[in-house]
């Protein structure tokens, strides 16, 4: 393409103008500029050029220091492809700019039999995980990747499930069975070749020993197990084995309406609730062109804040739980409890309430949530006075964390970590400040960050962002908007009631809501969060129907987790029981 037609064909956007600046000398490498509604240039590339592109973007001064998100999508059946590159295939690079602020997308169309492309591993060290994710699930080569196997789907699976012509019904399934012969072929595949991975048996005629840590282990947070290759107390190196906490959440998002997606969210990172839900219902908001009132940005903001105080208590109980100590739990779980009796009384629901709709809200807060909502206000500042006084100011907590599993806000960015544990490092970057959403940027409050990215920084950080999310949950009480609590959009909430028995046009609106869904224009969107364990987003591909044609999730947890070697080498086992208890992650977030 030219650089005349190119220019034309470019949205007249900032964002793409910086974009193009910053690859002006591999002009005749873009293939295409697409407009989209995820509010980010979205730049095609040759397949051939996309090393070079990447390593060109992530150095001064494009500075697009960390791979965000990198994943796929298969295009064979999508009906609205309108002046996209032909392709069987599309593998997305998703880079984020914290110096600048800025984001952008660079695409890569597949055609063939067998889509490949060059591996990124030497530019982007996280692109490890997200390479055999993408080779796993869709079945595309990331030529001289390391290691490329399957990460999510077991060693002995067959096929590619996000492929389009996967089945996505289990009825579409033989009924599983499993024989003593059967299983005993998983077991198998399931053990630990160290030569697979590059590692030695012995070393100067002592042999290493290789312990398996999980995948049920009490320190692992759910479902996981971690390799480890011991001499002694110390960890030579250790291999993450994730995947057994895979549900599909991706793939059923193709066989679910937009509005009965909506409880899948909350099931990604299960202790954070509603805040699953944000992303993708202001995802889909973009898609349908919804602009929300503002009673239901300020309650959305409201009941994530409570969402994020409810994870961060578990985090506390479960963190210093891992270091040996045993009453902290019994407090932070109590105090879990009043957070939940709140949750409870304005959503009807504890852990997981699918409260957030396309354009609005369930309901309206209900009579006395005021007061149900300062009480919690009242009761936690103390406690969280009394959590820092007796424990992170109590000496044996000081001595197993200060200056254990520490590392730098280049390392933070080098592996894809987001969230607290980013900004214990000392980087400022949140997006309720960066870039606020859903009201954010009309409250006050403060980002608190850390000095050394160790196991105390990330565990003393999220104590302050308890107190933070006190400061933004008092401002919605006192400053709560009126208003409605939906938007007045047909591709919203189903009508009001007492309209719908008036007018016929409305209640053929609801009836096809229920009964169909609503069906969103062709288009691309995303939203990202600063949710409770790091930024979470949504990307949604919608091709005209009353479902996603594809759903892609980027989840917090899953660099956090592929960042453990890099840190643990050298290390001590029981600092690794540490770590793990720092990260605050669970599997259904990793998994999906």
């Amino acid at each position: 393409m030219s650089t005349d037609a190119l220019d034309r064909h470019a949205p007249a956007q900032s964002g793409i103008d910086r974009a193009l600046g910053l690859l002006d000398g591999f002009r005749e490498h873009i293939e295409h500029v697409q407009p989209t509604l995820t509010g980010l240039p979205v730049l095609w590339v040759r397949r051939e050029r996309i090393v070079e592109i990447l390593r060109h973007l992530k150095a001064p001064p494009a500075s697009f220091s960390m791979l965000y998100d990198l994943s796929a999508v298969d295009e064979r059946l999508r009906a609205h492809r309108d002046g996209l590159p032909a392709a069987d295939f599309t593998v997305f690079y998703h880079l984020l700019s914290v110096d600048r602020n800025e984001d952008l997308i660079i695409k890569v169309a597949l055609t063939g039999g067998d889509p490949n492309l060059p591996s990124v591993t030497r530019v982007f060290a996280n692109a490890n995980w997200y390479e055999r994710e993408i080779w796993d699930l869709f079945g595309i080569t990331a030529t001289g990747h390391p290691h490329l196997q399957r990460l999510l789907m077991p060693p002995t699976w067959h096929g590619h499930p996000l492929r389009k012509d996967y089945p996505a019904r289990a009825t579409e399934f033989d009924p599983y069975t499993l024989t003593v012969e059967g299983q005993q072929t998983e077991q198998e595949a399931l053990k630990f070749e160290p030569e697979a991975w590059g590692m030695q048996r012995e070393r100067d005629g002592s042999e290493f020993m290789f312990l398996n840590l999980g995948p049920n282990h009490p320190s692992a947070h759910g479902a996981f197990r971690i390799v480890l290759q011991l001499d002694g107390e110390e960890i030579i190196d250790c291999v993450p084995d994730i995947g057994y906490h895979h549900r599909g959440a991706e793939k059923m998002a193709e066989r679910q309406t937009w509005h009965s997606f909506i409880p899948y969210t909350d099931r990604i990172d299960y202790t954070g609730g509603v805040m699953n839900n944000l992303p993708y219902v202001l995802a889909v908001e973009k898609l349908a062109g919804i602009e929300v009132p503002d009673r239901v940005k300020t309650v959305r903001v409201m009941m994530a804040e409570m969402f994020r105080i409810s994870s961060h208590l578990l985090f506390l109980g479960t963190y210093l739980q891992d270091l040996g100590a045993m009453s902290p739990v019994f407090y932070s779980f109590t105090d879990r409890q009043r957070a939940y009796k709140v949750i409870e009384g304005i959503t009807g629901f504890r852990m997981h309430p699918a409260w957030y709709r396309i354009g609005g809200l369930a309901q309206d807060l209900p009579v006395g949530w005021q007061q149900l909502v300062q009480e919690f206000l009242d009761w936690m500042p103390p406690r969280l006075r009394e959590y820092e006084l007796a424990m992170m100011k109590n000496a044996l907590v000081r001595e197993r964390t200060r200056h254990v599993a520490a590392f730098t806000t280049t390392e933070a960015l080098e592996w894809g970590v987001t969230g607290p544990n980013l900004r214990a490092t000392g980087c400022n970057f949140d997006l309720r400040k960066q870039r606020p959403y859903s009201g954010y940027e009309n409250f006050d409050f403060e980002v608190p960050l850390g000095q050394h990215g160790d196991v105390f920084d990330r565990g003393q950080l999220r104590i302050e962002e308890m107190r933070q999310s006190l400061r933004i949950i008092q401002q919605c009480v006192d400053h709560m908007p009126a208003g409605d609590y939906k938007a007045d959009h047909p591709l919203t909430t189903p009508p009001p009631r007492e309209r719908m028995l008036q007018h016929i046009e409305t209640l053929i609106t609801h009836f096809l809501q229920v009964s169909w869904g609503p069906v969103l224009k062709p288009g691309e969107s995303l939203q990202m969060v600063e949710a409770t364990k790091g930024i979470n987003s949504y990307y949604l591909t919608s091709d005209g129907n009353n479902m996603s044609y594809r759903t892609r999730i980027r989840t917090p947890s899953f660099p956090h987790l592929q960042q453990i070697p890099s840190l643990m080498r050298g290390g001590f086992v029981p600092d690794m029981i540490a770590h793990l208890g720092s990260i605050d992650f669970v599997m259904a977030d990793v998994d999906r």
